[in-house]
């Protein structure tokens, strides 16, 4: 059986500029091209050579030809956004969208698997850890495709519930109508062959083709986070109130006791200690198999601090959630995960008390980009007046922490963990299948 085609979005732009390395057919036209190239979003259409087109498609003619895409911005959001210019292999779809053109890459989804390892971290990670993420990275794409298929039928689907004392909202993939995926870490990190692959890699996706992990005769959503803090998190707390078996709360080391992080004075301590965990390590040799250079940038993801003022925080929050709450008067709890996320966040301020969640929303309206987590406990500076000065927030981990840890994987794999004892460890009861 051949593997499936998946199609990545990479951006939407007014203006995009290519080049076509190799020669390609232009499908719409039936002729063929090379070179540098320019399309042009005008009143909801592609200006192209002269000629309006709603989509054009540029098909390879052979299996390692490659186009380029300039001023890719990459970490979108995040702390180390920037743009760099890109190379992709396969074929190259522009779609006219309501806000610009939509690039899509169109290739073999182990093609596209041995660009995301590679683009995801290091090649220079050990075997066994880049055999389990390539496991996880097909599963979870897999699992997309399945369940954007069931959701094209639901219109009435929710990711959201607000009213006027609460906005409850999670960031999951159903914006994607279009493609399968997007190209950013708000999927995978997927850079085409831009990061270039190694031997190893390559042997990584040979010796793992076709298999998935899979539970109850389902493809495993298999989500990883780069730090998890030490606990794992259950995917209910972060996306969709459904539970998943295979995606709960799991002490990162060999004891396996997990404290009750959903309580208020427990989680409050595991906060502001540091539990030994496999992801707890300042290896730079094994940080920099999991970090690339810019995720590098980043040396306190294992617990970390941040202090605002409360001018600062004021206009943070105003801005970030629409909301003028005055003074920031207290950052309450009230509901947290088995890792100790912040599930459900009370924000009180002089004006208005409003509460938000899930954890990707309490993480954006904190920061400018992104908290680390959701899992912190909040000291509050000297009052003034009976409002607080400052605001310090002492947190755990790096991302959502559900499923694998990739940090933490990445100690598993340097101490002589194979890939199945570490998919065992993140994802308990789910099992191996090769799917083609």
């Amino acid at each position: 059986m051949e593997a499936p085609v998946v199609n990545i979005g990479i951006l939407t732009k007014k203006n995009v500029s290519f080049i076509l390395n190799d020669e390609y057919i232009h499908v719409e036209t039936a002729s063929f091209l090379k070179g540098k190239q320019r399309a042009v979003w005008r009143n909801g259409k592609i200006l192209f050579r002269s000629k309006l087109y709603t989509e054009l498609f540029f098909e390879p003619t052979n299996k390692t030809a490659s186009f380029d895409l300039k001023e890719v911005t990459i970490g979108v959001d995040f702390h180390w956004q920037r743009k760099e210019d890109q190379r992709f292999r396969g074929a190259l779809n522009l779609i006219a969208g309501a806000d610009g053109i939509i690039v899509i890459n169109q290739l073999d989804i182990e093609e596209y698997l041995t660009s995301v390892i590679s683009s995801e971290m290091r090649a220079t990670a050990s075997k066994e850890f880049l055999k389990a993420h390539a496991v996880i990275s097909r599963s979870w794409l897999l699992a997309q495709i399945e369940k954007n298929s069931r959701l094209a039928n639901k219109k009435n689907y929710k990711s959201s519930f607000q009213d006027e004392e609460q906005l409850i909202k999670w960031y999951d993939r159903e914006d994607h109508a279009i493609f399968d995926v997007c190209a950013d870490d708000h999927c995978q990190r997927y850079q085409g062959i831009t990061r270039a692959s190694t031997p190893i890699v390559e042997e990584v996706i040979s010796e793992t083709r076709g298999e998935i992990l899979m539970s109850d005769s389902t493809i495993c959503d298999t989500r990883f986070s780069k730090c998890c803090g030490g606990v794992t998190e259950k995917f209910e707390h972060c996306w969709e109130p459904i539970p998943h078996t295979y995606l709960t709360t799991v002490r990162d080391h060999t004891e396996k006791n997990v404290p009750d992080l959903t309580n208020e004075k427990e989680a409050d301590q595991w906060i502001r200690t540091s539990p030994e965990a496999f992801c707890h390590t300042t290896d730079k040799s094994i940080l920099s198999q999991v970090l690339n250079n810019y995720d590098q940038e980043t040396t306190d993801f294992y617990r970390w601090q941040i202090t605002y003022t409360q001018d600062e925080l004021a206009r943070l929050i105003h801005r970030k959630t629409g909301y003028n709450f005055g003074k920031i008067l207290d950052l309450i709890p009230l509901k947290r995960g088995g890792s100790g996320r912040i599930e459900q966040l009370q924000i009180v301020g002089s004006l208005l008390t409003y509460t938000i969640g899930k954890e990707l929303e309490i993480r954006r309206s904190l920061s400018e980009s992104h908290l680390y987590s959701s899992a912190f406990v909040v000291d509050k500076g000297e009052l003034i007046n009976g409002i607080p000065s400052r605001f310090t927030l002492t947190g755990a981990g790096w991302g959502h922490g559900v499923g694998l840890c990739q940090i933490g994987a990445a100690v598993m794999g340097t101490k002589g963990y194979n890939y199945k004892q570490i998919l065992s460890h993140y994802y308990q009861g789910a099992t191996i299948e090769k799917h083609y």
